[in-house]
């Protein structure tokens, strides 16, 4: 089966959510993104932000080990039902990223993918392209993170 004839375009899938304690968003900045906003409470409140808050390829790798969640729990799923489920392959990219409000410390994130769109690849037969909203929101529903993902699906021999 398809991911688009799984989740046609407009569906979204609730992936999950995470929370960002002081002590993951210090330990993620100091070997990722050292910026003192990131990494010293005292020092992020002479910042913009304020506070400390959370690196935004942090909340991006939040976002990312969500969806591989819930992917490994929705493929059991499908083939608990019968169902073969996509064979999904690695993401050619992203498009349009943007960090829209500061993660702070005790900040809940839940994060979604909204399929958009998905076509085969004219220039590699037997992988179909599939983009999605990309998206999380904090604890007061507001939205903190938002990007097209592509994902690559590996369509089986005899399905060509």
């Amino acid at each position: 089966m398809r991911m688009l004839d799984l989740y046609p375009a407009g569906t979204r899938l609730a992936l999950g959510s995470a929370t960002f304690s002081a002590e993951d968003i210090v330990r993620f900045a100091e070997k990722f993104d050292p910026q003192p906003f990131h990494v010293d409470a005292e020092a992020a409140k002479n910042y913009v932000f304020g506070a400390l808050c959370a690196s935004g390829w942090h909340t991006c790798a939040c976002w990312m080990r969500c969806f591989i969640d819930f992917w490994k729990t929705e493929t059991k799923r499908l083939a608990a039902e019968g169902i073969v489920p996509p064979r999904l392959g690695p993401s050619p990219g992203f498009a349009e990223l943007r960090w829209l409000k500061p993660v702070y410390v005790s900040d809940v994130v839940s994060y979604s993918l909204t399929s958009l769109d998905s076509r085969p690849l004219a220039s590699r037969p037997g992988l179909i392209l599939n983009t999605g909203l990309a998206e999380g929101l904090n604890q007061n529903g507001e939205p903190v993170l938002r990007f097209e993902s592509n994902i690559l699906e590996f369509v089986p021999e005899d399905e060509t």
